[in-house]
């Protein structure tokens, strides 16, 4: 296994839009539909939120209180390393398959959830990707993750 590479360094599910999300250890991917179990789950094009703890450092930093990767309402969270934002940037876990679609930006609910300032400090990138799911299979934390960065 390659040191440098990111992993997965955890995963996060909600059944609906207002309720908590929960950590799992893995989830099941099913290609075109989403996470089993996530609220986003048979959306079109929204099927996997990704973020790096790399960012959330930052964005902590910026806030002056810890953002824990539950508190983004992101489903996976990487070890290291930015995630890529150019939309047809794919991100490869064992046999999954994600296309970057657009930017995730940060609304105003984080602000509610997190405390004012939150949304602000996620800015830049800081609250990582929307993607959607090319292929299936399973994810779990520890897997981990190639990117490809998609030419501008």
């Amino acid at each position: 296994m390659n040191a440098e590479l990111p992993t997965v360094a955890s995963i996060h599910i909600a059944k609906a839009r207002r309720l908590e999300m929960r950590p799992v250890d893995s989830v099941v991917a099913e290609e075109g539909k989403g996470l089993v179990g996530d609220r986003y789950h048979g959306t079109k094009h929204r099927h996997v939120t990704v973020q790096s703890a790399e960012g959330l450092a930052e964005a902590s930093r910026l806030l002056g209180r810890e953002v824990p990767p539950e508190g983004t309402r992101r489903n996976l969270t990487l070890s290291h390393g930015a995630v890529p934002t150019v939309p047809g940037s794919t991100l490869r876990i064992g046999t999954v398959l994600l296309e970057v679609v657009r930017v995730a930006a940060p609304c105003k609910l984080l602000d509610d959830g997190l405390g004012p300032g939150a949304m602000d400090s996620l800015r830049r990138g800081r609250a990582g990707a929307v993607c959607r799911l090319l292929s299936g299979g399973v994810i779990a934390v520890g897997d981990t993750v190639e990117i490809t960065v998609a030419e501008r």
